[in-house]
């Protein structure tokens, strides 16, 4: 099931453990969408993100996460996965004294690790955004733990939906397919617009002219993806005249085997996935 962004997310005292980026653009998603600050709390243990973070957005800071989990109703989790079991043992006590709502932004994190780690007691909603959620232009997949109520999942769906679209996923396992699809999917596009600049300015164009070209055409092209509604399949044909300079590259494409790279590198990263998961058992 897809959401559109929620426009006002009636949500509880959300605590925020880690006050990096993503927590960031969260928080600037859920103010910016009518969230009351005096109801965010963020945990960040370093000086300058935590102020930097009270005085943007006016949300309570705490050094510890289990002074900023304490009382609130959702705790979102945003810290790496190799300390995500470290972090969580740690709020043990407080868990299973007030069984909280845990989302995840952690790739690789199972909601089974993340509910045994904090104790047992806790709902756990596994989640992956992407980096556009910066700019509020993100998608998030979402897996719900079968705990989960209905109520706690509508409220996953409003804090995540506050950068982006969401994407909910029924089987846990394909959590690993959606990190390596959309969560990486940026850097991608990222290594598409290097390539395209590059070989405009092998074709002698200026850099500053190859990169404007570039990046404006992928975003020219990604507004009538989403916009058009269209198939990407039927946008491609309808810019690729018969004998033209199009099907030309796009016959370069295909015989270079494009297809089946991308199909390897979406398989690389949903394996790596599952490897971080099985690293963290």
């Amino acid at each position: 099931m897809t959401s559109e962004p929620n426009a006002s997310p009636a949500l509880p005292t959300v605590a925020f453990i880690g006050g990096g980026n993503m927590a960031r653009s969260l928080i600037g998603g859920m103010v910016a969408r009518g969230a009351q600050p005096s109801n965010i709390r963020v945990a960040e243990p370093d000086d300058a993100t935590r102020e930097a973070l009270r005085a943007d957005f006016g949300v309570s800071v705490f050094r510890e996460a289990h002074e900023a989990a304490d009382g609130a109703a959702i705790w979102v989790f945003a810290v790496k996965p190799q300390v995500m079991r470290v972090v969580c043992n740690g709020m043990q006590a407080v868990a299973g004294a007030h069984p909280p709502l845990a989302i995840s932004v952690a790739a690789g994190i199972t909601s089974t690790q993340m509910k045994h780690w904090l104790g047992g007691a806790a709902a756990v909603v596994r989640s992956m955004p992407n980096t556009p959620a910066l700019l509020g232009a993100g998608v998030t997949g979402l897996f719900a733990s079968p705990e989960v109520s209905d109520e706690q999942r509508a409220q996953a769906d409003a804090l995540l939906g506050a950068v982006g679209q969401t994407v909910w996923i029924d089987d846990e396992a394909q959590m690993d397919a959606v990190t390596a699809v959309s969560g990486s999917g940026p850097a991608y596009v990222f290594l598409l617009a290097e390539a395209m600049q590059a070989a405009g300015e092998a074709q002698g164009l200026p850099a500053d002219a190859a990169r404007t070209l570039a990046t404006h055409t992928l975003m020219g092209a990604a507004r009538m993806l989403v916009e058009s509604g269209e198939p990407a399949a039927v946008l491609r044909k309808r810019v690729t005249s018969p004998g033209g300079t199009t099907q030309a590259a796009i016959e370069t494409f295909e015989s270079g085997g494009l297809r089946t790279l991308v199909d390897q590198a979406v398989t690389a990263a949903t394996r790596r996935g599952r490897e971080l998961s099985a690293a963290n058992d």
